[in-house]
């Protein structure tokens, strides 16, 4: 796999790892050096990426944890802690959604939604950072959304906690800055991932569209007319962990070919 070096001695702790955005991100980070530990709720595809990993070279360790679930998140972060050597760099990738309007939304699917995408972040967030204060010296990277900062029909309950991440983000940096640690989110637009797979599938069963319409009605909203790259956020996310972005703190940074300009 070959290490570029910009994240050697790290170590990370990536959720949702075992396929799209975090995937990405995990071989992006041991490409750059860091050793990995990669978290979701099933083993399978995160005990692929790790082989894939450990094929080329770097360390990987495959944790499965439920974010939602704050014992299986400390568990996380101790088998991190003992097996890896430690913990620099958090980031919180897991999430859901469902496209569902409000009025028909079920209670108990709404609860889930917020649960996995914006408690499952707070939870890793409070298991790292009496590491990464006691060492000071940290990232926290939260991949939210362009719904983070704007609404989009069917999507309320994502985009509330989403909106919810980069709220909890803005707040954090202020509390930690002093330790030397960095808190931001990446907010990628359509992204050839699982969760534009997801929405495609909808509108598919809603409207009756071929799958090839419905992702060209979602893509077109971006001015670029393309679906992110899992690989261009992974490219952020390693800058963002690097000293050369020691002074981006608290910031929401848009990854979405200009389809939100803010």
């Amino acid at each position: 796999m070959g290490s570029s070096g910009k994240l050697d001695g790290k170590v990370a702790i990536i959720t949702g790892a075992g396929r799209g955005i975090g995937r990405a991100i995990a071989l992006a980070f041991a490409g750059a050096g860091a050793k990995v530990a990669l978290a979701a709720r099933s083993s399978g595809e995160i005990e692929e990426v790790a082989s894939q990993i450990r094929s080329g070279g770097g360390q990987a360790l495959a944790v499965a944890t439920d974010v939602a679930n704050r014992s299986s998140v400390n568990n996380l972060v101790q088998q991190t802690v003992e097996k890896l050597g430690g913990v620099h760099i958090l980031v919180n990738n897991a999430g859901i959604t469902a496209g569902v309007l409000i009025a028909k939304m079920e209670d108990e699917l709404w609860e889930r939604i917020i649960q996995t995408n914006l408690t499952g972040s707070y939870y890793c967030i409070k298991a790292v950072l009496p590491h990464l204060m006691a060492q000071r010296y940290g990232r926290i990277i939260s991949v939210a959304s362009t719904l983070a900062k704007s609404g989009h029909a069917y999507s309320g309950a994502y985009s509330a906690s989403k909106h919810g991440v980069l709220g909890l983000v803005r707040s954090l940096a202020l509390e930690v800055t002093r330790y030397n640690i960095t808190v931001n989110a990446i907010c990628p637009g359509w992204t050839e991932a699982g969760m534009l797979s997801g929405s495609v599938e909808n509108i598919v069963g809603k409207t009756g569209m071929t799958p090839e319409q419905a992702k060209e009605a979602l893509i077109s909203e971006s001015p670029q007319k393309r679906a992110i790259e899992p690989e261009e956020v992974a490219a952020l996310a390693v800058y963002l962990s690097t000293d050369d972005a020691r002074g981006i703190n608290g910031q929401g940074i848009n990854v979405c070919g200009g389809t939100v300009m803010s």
